[in-house]
């Protein structure tokens, strides 16, 4: 992949990221998340990595938002009233990103492996077959505790959202 199209795709995953935070409607903030996941699979696939750009596609683009975009239309939120700025905050804000920024600016310059190009992966496995063993081996309990920790949520929102009857 040419470094433009990893610039491209950087930024529009970035700029729907940061759209993710500042909207003040839920729809559009899932649907800008949506956009972000997209930008994410066309890096994945840049690096050959081809399972998990489909899978993020499939998964999280698709599957994920759909329930993300079910519960904010259950939930039937609005957007938000906008507050007063918070100056003490946003100074705080603006010197955490700052130094989060030249930390991850030196890092880069002085990691000397940085800059050189990933090397292709040619194994006789196939990429959906190492995931699933690693998902399944070393990971087999944080995943099925993810599994439940959703289907909680998932049941919270059903439960929380119900009106009662007058």
């Amino acid at each position: 992949m040419s470094p433009i199209l990893f610039w491209i795709f950087s930024a529009l995953m970035l700029g729907f990221g940061l759209a993710v935070i500042v909207n003040r409607n839920p729809v559009a903030s899932a649907l800008s998340l949506v956009m972000s996941f997209l930008g994410l699979a066309a890096l994945f696939i840049s690096l050959d990595a081809y399972f998990l750009g489909i899978i993020q596609v499939l998964v999280y683009a698709g599957a994920v938002m759909v329930l993300f975009l079910f519960i904010i239309m259950l939930l039937d939120l609005g957007p938000t009233q906008r507050r007063p700025w918070n100056v003490p905050a946003l100074i705080g804000g603006v010197a955490v990103a700052g130094a989060f920024a030249v930390v991850v600016s030196t890092v880069i310059h002085r990691f000397p492996a940085g800059n050189k190009p990933f090397e292709p992966l040619h194994d006789k496995l196939t990429d959906a077959h190492n995931i699933g063993m690693t998902l399944f081996g070393g990971y087999n309990l944080p995943f099925q505790v993810i599994g439940v920790l959703i289907l909680v949520a998932t049941i919270g929102v059903v439960v929380l959202s119900k009106r009662e009857l007058k």
